[in-house]
């Protein structure tokens, strides 16, 4: 009887999970990266290098992000967004900066995660992984703009650590778990619109409250 042939690893994503659990991967790795690019790319090969995390068979196009070279240079760049992040309207110039640069590296992020044979895939990953990452970049920078109002550091401090441990535990929660990929990204991009929403009622006051003081015009 001939011995039946292994299918390759790509086709995994077809029998081992669905499509919403690929999507919640992918989804919840970009919105982390809008807030933690850096740490996010840092992470995930340091948890696939010292096998801290098991992941899926379909990440393995995720396999490069393993690579001293990558690892080292994510570090840096992770420490570096580390300490910015933690000064008093530093973090807004990095966050200014970082514009363009994260949703690019989640969307670059969901692309791998997905089938890459497929086109359809492809336009979808980039698609959704830019779009998630710009909106949780934009929800964080634009809170860390209303938290520099405060004139004491420790709120800017609390809220950079605060963002450090969240994207580190979902991160791990989302590429060890992919159904609760799917809860994790609903929520992150909940928030963000939560966030953005009472953001644009902050400047909305902002906005109104200058004509009232200048009442001799």
């Amino acid at each position: 009887m001939t011995p039946r042939l292994r299918e390759p690893a790509v086709h995994v994503i077809l029998t081992d999970m669905g499509a919403a659990e690929i999507l919640g991967v992918a989804a919840s790795v970009s919105l982390l990266a809008g807030w933690r690019l850096y740490l996010c790319v840092f992470a995930t090969g340091i948890a696939m290098r010292t096998g801290w995390v098991a992941l899926p068979d379909h990440l393995h196009q995720l396999d490069i992000l393993a690579n001293p070279w990558v690892i080292g240079v994510a570090g840096v760049a992770a420490l570096a967004e580390f300490l910015a992040d933690k000064v008093m309207w530093i973090d807004s110039a990095w966050d200014a900066v970082h514009t363009l640069v994260r949703p690019v590296g989640g969307a670059l992020l969901a692309l791998a995660i997905v089938d890459p044979q497929d086109p359809k895939w492809q336009v979808i990953a980039v698609l959704l992984g830019g779009s998630a990452s710009l909106l949780s970049h934009g929800a964080k920078a634009g809170t860390r703009a209303v938290v520099n109002v405060s004139p004491e550091p420790v709120s800017n401090i609390l809220v950079s650590t605060a963002e450090d441990v969240a994207t580190g535990g979902l991160l791990f929660l989302a590429l060890a778990n992919p159904v609760a990929a799917i809860g994790v990204a609903m929520v992150l991009a909940a928030g963000a619109v939560v966030v953005l929403l009472a953001l644009r009622r902050v400047l909305r006051r902002l906005m109104d409250r200058k004509p009232r003081a200048e009442p001799g015009r």
